[in-house]
Protein backbone atom coordinates (compact mmCIF):
# COMPACT_ATOMS: atom_id res chain seq x y z
CA UNK A 1 0.00 0.00 0.00
CA UNK A 2 1.36 3.29 -0.80
CA UNK A 3 -0.07 6.42 -0.05
CA UNK A 4 -1.34 8.64 3.05
CA UNK A 5 -4.36 7.95 4.37
CA UNK A 6 -6.11 9.50 7.29
CA UNK A 7 -8.43 7.64 9.53
CA UNK A 8 -11.00 10.35 10.50
CA UNK A 9 -12.85 7.87 13.19
CA UNK A 10 -9.67 7.71 14.95
CA UNK A 11 -7.88 10.82 13.89
CA UNK A 12 -4.73 8.59 12.63
CA UNK A 13 -2.68 8.55 9.57
CA UNK A 14 -1.48 5.98 7.53
CA UNK A 15 2.04 6.97 4.68
CA UNK A 16 2.55 3.84 2.71
CA UNK A 17 0.58 1.53 5.01
CA UNK A 18 2.27 2.69 8.37
CA UNK A 19 0.65 4.54 11.03
CA UNK A 20 2.67 7.98 10.80
CA UNK A 21 2.77 10.70 13.87
CA UNK A 22 0.58 13.82 13.14
CA UNK A 23 2.36 17.08 13.57
CA UNK A 24 -0.31 18.11 16.10
CA UNK A 25 0.42 14.84 17.92
CA UNK A 26 4.49 15.53 17.78
CA UNK A 27 4.21 18.76 18.98
CA UNK A 28 1.82 18.11 22.22
CA UNK A 29 4.28 15.21 23.07
CA UNK A 30 7.49 16.61 22.49
CA UNK A 31 6.75 20.36 23.52
CA UNK A 32 6.04 21.00 27.41
CA UNK A 33 3.14 23.03 28.11
CA UNK A 34 3.50 24.48 31.84
CA UNK A 35 -0.12 26.15 31.71
CA UNK A 36 -1.80 23.77 31.49
CA UNK A 37 -2.63 22.75 34.61
CA UNK A 38 -2.82 25.86 35.98
CA UNK A 39 -5.83 26.26 33.51
CA UNK A 40 -7.29 22.50 34.29
CA UNK A 41 -7.02 24.07 37.93
CA UNK A 42 -8.80 27.78 37.29
CA UNK A 43 -11.89 25.69 35.28
CA UNK A 44 -12.58 23.62 38.10
CA UNK A 45 -12.02 26.21 40.73
CA UNK A 46 -14.28 28.31 38.50
CA UNK A 47 -16.97 25.72 38.38
CA UNK A 48 -16.76 25.24 42.36
CA UNK A 49 -17.42 28.67 42.85
CA UNK A 50 -20.27 29.14 39.92
CA UNK A 51 -22.11 26.07 41.31
CA UNK A 52 -21.06 26.07 44.80
CA UNK A 53 -25.04 25.54 45.96
CA UNK A 54 -25.76 23.11 43.54
CA UNK A 55 -22.76 21.55 44.31
CA UNK A 56 -23.25 21.32 47.74
CA UNK A 57 -26.49 19.92 47.08
CA UNK A 58 -25.43 16.82 44.92
CA UNK A 59 -22.66 15.76 47.44
CA UNK A 60 -25.51 15.28 49.74
CA UNK A 61 -28.16 13.90 47.64
CA UNK A 62 -25.08 11.53 45.69
CA UNK A 63 -21.77 11.19 47.58
CA UNK A 64 -18.66 13.12 47.04
CA UNK A 65 -17.25 10.75 44.71
CA UNK A 66 -19.46 11.73 41.52
CA UNK A 67 -19.19 15.38 42.10
CA UNK A 68 -15.33 14.94 42.39
CA UNK A 69 -15.71 12.96 38.98
CA UNK A 70 -17.80 15.57 37.28
CA UNK A 71 -15.44 18.34 38.40
CA UNK A 72 -12.08 16.66 37.44
CA UNK A 73 -14.23 16.60 34.13
CA UNK A 74 -15.01 19.80 33.22
CA UNK A 75 -11.25 21.06 31.88
CA UNK A 76 -12.01 18.31 29.39
CA UNK A 77 -15.61 19.67 28.33
CA UNK A 78 -14.35 22.68 28.21
CA UNK A 79 -11.35 22.26 25.88
CA UNK A 80 -13.44 19.72 23.98
CA UNK A 81 -16.57 22.54 23.13
CA UNK A 82 -13.67 24.93 22.02
CA UNK A 83 -12.41 22.19 20.17
CA UNK A 84 -16.15 21.93 18.26
CA UNK A 85 -16.21 25.45 17.70
CA UNK A 86 -13.19 25.68 16.25
CA UNK A 87 -14.25 22.78 13.61
CA UNK A 88 -17.32 24.55 12.59
CA UNK A 89 -14.93 27.76 12.37
CA UNK A 90 -13.06 26.00 9.89
CA UNK A 91 -15.76 24.29 7.85
CA UNK A 92 -17.33 27.45 7.02
CA UNK A 93 -14.20 29.03 6.72
CA UNK A 94 -13.12 27.00 3.96
CA UNK A 95 -16.28 27.58 2.05
CA UNK A 96 -16.01 31.00 2.20
CA UNK A 97 -12.35 31.37 0.99
CA UNK A 98 -13.77 29.95 -2.10
CA UNK A 99 -16.69 32.99 -2.67
CA UNK A 100 -19.23 29.91 -1.43
CA UNK A 101 -22.54 31.04 0.40
CA UNK A 102 -22.85 29.35 3.30
CA UNK A 103 -25.38 29.43 5.94
CA UNK A 104 -24.45 30.51 9.05
CA UNK A 105 -25.19 29.60 12.75
CA UNK A 106 -26.25 32.78 14.48
CA UNK A 107 -23.13 31.44 17.49
CA UNK A 108 -20.47 31.79 15.06
CA UNK A 109 -21.48 34.68 12.86
CA UNK A 110 -19.46 37.49 14.55
CA UNK A 111 -16.01 34.73 14.26
CA UNK A 112 -17.16 34.19 10.22
CA UNK A 113 -17.81 38.16 9.67
CA UNK A 114 -14.22 38.80 10.89
CA UNK A 115 -12.48 36.27 9.08
CA UNK A 116 -14.74 37.57 5.59
CA UNK A 117 -13.65 41.01 6.47
CA UNK A 118 -9.98 40.14 6.64
CA UNK A 119 -9.85 37.96 3.24
CA UNK A 120 -11.48 40.92 2.16
CA UNK A 121 -9.05 43.45 3.34
CA UNK A 122 -5.79 41.17 2.69
CA UNK A 123 -6.79 40.10 -0.70
CA UNK A 124 -6.37 36.46 -0.16
CA UNK A 125 -6.50 33.78 -2.44
CA UNK A 126 -7.16 30.49 -2.12
CA UNK A 127 -4.59 27.92 -3.52
CA UNK A 128 -5.04 25.16 -0.91
CA UNK A 129 -7.43 24.50 1.67
CA UNK A 130 -7.58 21.70 4.11
CA UNK A 131 -4.96 19.71 2.37
CA UNK A 132 -3.62 16.49 3.60
CA UNK A 133 0.42 16.36 3.59
CA UNK A 134 3.44 14.64 4.77
CA UNK A 135 7.08 14.49 4.52
CA UNK A 136 8.20 10.75 4.10
CA UNK A 137 11.92 11.44 5.18
CA UNK A 138 11.12 13.73 8.35
CA UNK A 139 8.35 11.09 8.92
CA UNK A 140 4.96 13.14 9.58
CA UNK A 141 1.99 14.14 8.27
CA UNK A 142 -0.87 16.57 8.38
CA UNK A 143 -3.54 18.52 7.58
CA UNK A 144 -2.94 22.66 6.96
CA UNK A 145 -5.64 25.23 7.21
CA UNK A 146 -4.72 26.93 4.05
CA UNK A 147 -2.15 27.70 1.51
CA UNK A 148 -2.82 31.75 -0.09
CA UNK A 149 -1.61 33.64 -1.85
CA UNK A 150 -1.19 37.56 -0.20
CA UNK A 151 0.34 39.97 -2.95
CA UNK A 152 3.09 38.55 -4.62
CA UNK A 153 3.59 36.05 -1.81
CA UNK A 154 2.42 32.34 -1.36
CA UNK A 155 1.80 32.11 2.45
CA UNK A 156 0.92 29.00 4.57
CA UNK A 157 -1.43 29.86 7.23
CA UNK A 158 -3.15 28.14 9.90
CA UNK A 159 -6.84 29.40 11.64
CA UNK A 160 -7.39 29.67 15.20
CA UNK A 161 -10.38 30.39 17.26
CA UNK A 162 -8.32 30.58 20.51
CA UNK A 163 -8.27 33.05 23.39
CA UNK A 164 -4.34 34.14 22.28
CA UNK A 165 -1.78 32.84 19.64
CA UNK A 166 1.15 31.39 20.40
CA UNK A 167 5.32 31.34 19.36
CA UNK A 168 4.89 27.46 19.22
CA UNK A 169 2.86 27.89 16.96
CA UNK A 170 5.22 28.59 14.41
CA UNK A 171 6.25 24.71 14.81
CA UNK A 172 3.21 23.45 12.78
CA UNK A 173 2.94 26.08 10.20
CA UNK A 174 6.89 25.15 10.00
CA UNK A 175 6.12 21.55 9.30
CA UNK A 176 3.55 22.06 7.01
CA UNK A 177 5.65 24.49 4.97
CA UNK A 178 8.07 21.89 4.74
CA UNK A 179 6.21 18.65 3.59
CA UNK A 180 7.43 16.96 0.36
CA UNK A 181 4.08 16.55 -0.92
CA UNK A 182 0.41 17.26 -0.67
CA UNK A 183 -2.46 15.41 -2.12
CA UNK A 184 -4.74 16.84 -4.66
CA UNK A 185 -8.81 16.22 -4.98
CA UNK A 186 -8.18 13.13 -7.03
CA UNK A 187 -5.62 11.93 -4.55
CA UNK A 188 -3.09 12.05 -6.29
CA UNK A 189 0.55 13.17 -4.78
CA UNK A 190 1.50 16.81 -5.61
CA UNK A 191 5.17 18.16 -4.95
CA UNK A 192 5.00 20.78 -1.96
CA UNK A 193 4.90 24.79 -3.72
CA UNK A 194 7.23 26.97 -2.27
CA UNK A 195 6.19 28.63 0.59
CA UNK A 196 7.27 31.96 0.96
CA UNK A 197 5.60 33.02 4.39
CA UNK A 198 3.44 31.36 7.23
CA UNK A 199 1.53 32.57 10.18
CA UNK A 200 -1.01 32.38 11.88
CA UNK A 201 -4.98 34.19 10.94
CA UNK A 202 -6.70 34.54 14.66
CA UNK A 203 -10.17 34.72 14.16
CA UNK A 204 -11.97 35.80 17.54
CA UNK A 205 -15.77 37.79 17.57
CA UNK A 206 -14.22 41.06 17.90
CA UNK A 207 -11.87 40.05 14.44
CA UNK A 208 -9.48 38.52 12.85
CA UNK A 209 -5.53 39.28 12.77
CA UNK A 210 -3.06 37.66 10.77
CA UNK A 211 0.08 37.22 12.32
CA UNK A 212 3.52 36.42 11.00
CA UNK A 213 6.05 34.41 11.92
CA UNK A 214 9.04 35.88 10.95
CA UNK A 215 11.48 32.27 9.96
CA UNK A 216 10.56 29.46 8.53
CA UNK A 217 14.06 27.59 8.61
CA UNK A 218 14.43 28.51 12.76
CA UNK A 219 10.76 27.25 13.59
CA UNK A 220 11.50 24.05 11.08
CA UNK A 221 14.76 23.53 13.37
CA UNK A 222 12.77 23.96 16.71
CA UNK A 223 9.92 20.95 15.44
CA UNK A 224 13.07 19.10 14.38
CA UNK A 225 14.37 19.35 17.89
CA UNK A 226 10.53 19.15 19.37
CA UNK A 227 10.24 16.02 17.22
CA UNK A 228 13.42 14.40 18.48
CA UNK A 229 12.24 14.67 21.57
CA UNK A 230 8.69 13.23 21.08
CA UNK A 231 10.24 10.20 18.93
CA UNK A 232 12.58 9.13 22.25
CA UNK A 233 9.40 9.03 24.59
CA UNK A 234 8.46 5.78 23.83
CA UNK A 235 12.10 4.28 24.68
CA UNK A 236 12.44 6.58 28.00
CA UNK A 237 9.20 5.48 29.10
CA UNK A 238 10.55 1.72 28.38
CA UNK A 239 13.50 2.11 30.48
CA UNK A 240 13.48 -0.61 33.56
CA UNK A 241 14.05 0.93 36.48
CA UNK A 242 15.59 -1.44 38.74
Amino acid sequence: MSGLEFDAGRHRYLLDGERVPGVTTIIGKGLPKPGMPYWSARVVAQAAVDEVEGLAARVEREGGVPVVTDLRRRPWRARDKAAVRGTDVHALAEQVVHGREVEVPGRLASFVQAYVDLVDDLELEPVLTEARLANRAAWYAGTCDLVATIGDDLWLLDLKTSKSVHGSFALQTAAYATAEFFVDTDGTEQPMPHIDRMGVIHITPDGARLHEFPSIPDAWEAFVAVKAVADLIPTIDSWDMK
